[in-house]
């Protein structure tokens, strides 16, 4: 048994008072002469015999009345802590992630949960909650009862580690009884690494009744024409089954629907879109009564902006134009005795085809360009000026050119994780038939070297934009031309150097994408649709504007890029599909005896453990009782 105040226990010294009046008799007695009273001897014997034990009754009474009212000051309780030095205090994590959407007993587990919190949380009690985007600090669950049944799904997803290290926060004082609730289904969690020997984990695992699942994982365009869009829809399902409907919408229109039969948890759909030269805003759907998030998928299909392309030549650039076809490119040439300095700031992309010499005019012109954001492909001359070229070098980067190798020089060295060719080969290829080159520059500085000579040599070094070819590609000098290397090298250069916006983007990534518009200083671009806003960061060019969305939006779905009031593009966000894969944590594997798949078993565990049974009542009942025993005994006992 505890106190709560043992130093009332002093009061018991009040054990003197009754004592001294029971045990000393403060009055005086005198003797006085009487005749023989031999014959009162046996009365008055048991007189005084009867008067001494209820003295002796009404003392053990009043001792124990005493007893019994100061321990009640003292406040007595039974615990397996002190409540005097320690406090419990409980912290409550509530996994609100895509895939507590799923089916249990007693509904979707989120919802489920928040029942179960409201149910066995007492309503004066003060604790802490967080999710994956909400937090609730020093709470009563009447505070944010509204807040929790309103409480949306994220599909950010904390790892166990961010979660105890943000519960750990959350903790007022240091000599507590800490109890962490971890409420969750544990899907896709990775185990815990750190130990935290001053807190108590109580994990809850709610498992859902079933976990087939069909998720819309991506879309891509197989092929386009002049009327259509041929278009492939890519699905995943953790059981395999037939006939699966899948519709395809162009805002609310219903363009095209078919079904699906899974092999080995994958299928592919395909479908024909109308391209008609307009805007697609659509939507894939299926129906699935598993997870809600990843049964429709967004996409956009926009009136291409042509990327602009200016080759300044000094040399043949039929390669050039075969490759930059008017579908995708708007390719224009020079030559760079008839260059228009004024149409260079309009270019995404300015091709310097075996100039002799590099011009401080042009330099200049070139260097303001790609400060503003133009990307830049230097082919070199057999007979280049090398200290106008490195002068143009010098004010944009650390490259130089250096004097030229005249041997037979092999290309073999593909860089296929470089943005270039990270998607244009389905296996790294190492057997091709190798172009070759009979003359090279050696090149100095900081750069990366997406195709390298045998020797480990570039052949073509890229630094910030900038891409230096080591070797003319005259076909006096290298066999390049002919290559099946050379159309994917340039084609992606040319891409990149406009990042159109792709079909569709998702949301937990950094999503960079250009818009072609002009702005003026005070104008910016907004992203919207019917339900959200928000302003993306920006950065503005001459002929362009770089959007980056860093996790934004919020919400699945399409969106308005516009300036003011005017539409200039429509983007699609979707979230990532990783929670449709519903693998989960074996939380029995977890080093911790408090497990369990049931909230309200938790709060019981959790009450037994740290329960008080203070006694002070009954001390107080006892001591009333004492009392009219007491009264009793003064009244009928003779």
């Amino acid at each position: 048994m505890l106190f709560k105040h043992p130093e009332i226990l002093w009061a018991l010294f009040l054990f003197i008072i009754p004592i001294l009046i029971h045990l000393f008799q403060l009055r005086r007695f005198q003797k006085e002469a009487f005749t023989n009273v031999a014959f009162l001897k046996k009365v008055n014997l048991q007189t005084r015999k009867s008067a001494k034990l209820k003295k002796w009754l009404v003392l053990i009474t009043r001792l124990l009345a005493i007893t019994a009212l100061v321990l009640a000051f003292v406040q007595p309780y039974f615990s397996n802590r002190d409540v005097v030095t320690t406090s419990e205090e409980k912290v409550i994590y509530l996994d609100n992630s895509f895939s507590m959407q799923l089916k249990g007993p007693k509904g979707e587990l989120l919802p489920s949960a928040v029942t179960q919190l409201i149910e066995n949380i007492p309503e004066k009690e003060t604790f802490s909650l967080f999710t994956n985007t909400e937090t609730f600090k020093d709470v009563t669950i009447n505070d944010i009862k509204n807040e929790l049944l309103a409480l949306p799904y994220s599909a950010s997803q904390l790892s166990l580690d961010e979660i105890t290290l943000k519960g750990k926060q959350f903790f007022n004082t240091e000599n507590s009884i800490k109890n962490l609730l971890i409420i969750s289904d544990f899907q896709q969690r990775e185990s815990l690494q750190d130990s935290l020997n001053d807190i108590k984990l109580n994990w809850v695992q709610l498992k859902p009744s079933v976990t087939d699942n069909i998720s819309v994982d991506s879309i891509y365009i197989v092929e386009k024409d002049l009327d259509n869009y041929q278009c492939g829809v890519m699905l995943s399902s953790n059981f395999n089954t037939e006939n699966t409907g899948i519709s395809l919408y162009n805002g609310k229109q219903l363009i095209a629907k078919t079904a699906a039969n899974f092999k080995d948890g994958k299928a592919i759909a395909n479908f024909t879109i109308p391209a008609e030269n307009k805007e697609i805003q659509g939507t894939v759907t299926i129906e699935d009564n598993a997870l809600q998030y990843d049964n429709k998928l967004y996409f956009t299909i926009n009136k291409q902006a042509k990327i602009r392309v200016l080759a300044i030549n000094e040399a043949d650039d039929t390669f050039l134009k075969r490759i930059f076809t008017e579908d995708e490119f708007e390719y224009s040439s020079v030559n760079v005795s008839n260059l228009d300095f004024n149409i260079i700031p309009q270019q995404n992309l300015i091709i310097l085809n075996e100039l002799k010499v590099l011009s401080s005019t042009l330099g200049t012109a070139l260097t303001s360009a790609m400060q503003n954001g133009m990307k830049m492909v230097v082919i070199p001359s057999e007979k280049s000026s090398l200290p106008t070229y490195n002068n143009f070098f010098s004010s944009i980067g650390s490259l130089q050119l250096k004097e030229n190798i005249q041997k037979d020089n092999q290309i073999t060295t593909i860089a296929f994780d470089h943005p270039l060719f990270k998607n244009v080969f389905e296996e790294r290829v190492t057997n091709f038939q190798y172009p070759k080159t009979t003359l090279r520059y050696s090149i100095s500085g900081n750069f990366g070297s997406p195709i390298s000579f045998s020797d480990g040599s570039p052949f073509l070094a890229e630094n910030n934009g900038l891409y230096v070819f080591t070797s003319p590609l005259n076909t006096n000098i290298t066999n390049f031309q002919n290559a099946p290397l050379i159309v994917p090298t340039f084609y992606n250069i040319g891409k990149e150097s406009l990042s159109i916006p792709t079909l569709n983007f998702t949301i937990e990534n950094d999503n960079i994408f250009d818009v072609p518009a002009t702005l003026n200083s005070d104008e910016i671009l907004t992203i919207s649709n019917s339900e959200n806003s928000f302003i993306p960061l920006q950065q503005t060019f001459n002929n362009r504007v770089r959007i980056t969305a860093k996790n934004q939006p919020n919400n699945a779905g399409v969106y308005t890029v516009a300036k003011e009031n005017d539409s200039l593009l429509k983007v699609a966000f979707n979230h990532s599909r990783k929670e449709s894969e519903l693998a989960y944590l074996n939380i029995s594997q977890l080093e911790t005896e408090n497990t369990t798949f049931s909230i309200e078993e938790t709060f019981k565990n959790i009450k037994s453990e740290n329960n008080v049974d203070e006694l002070w009542k009954w001390f107080v009942i006892f001591a009333l009782i004492l009392l009219c025993i007491e009264l009793l005994i003064l009244k009928y006992f003779k």
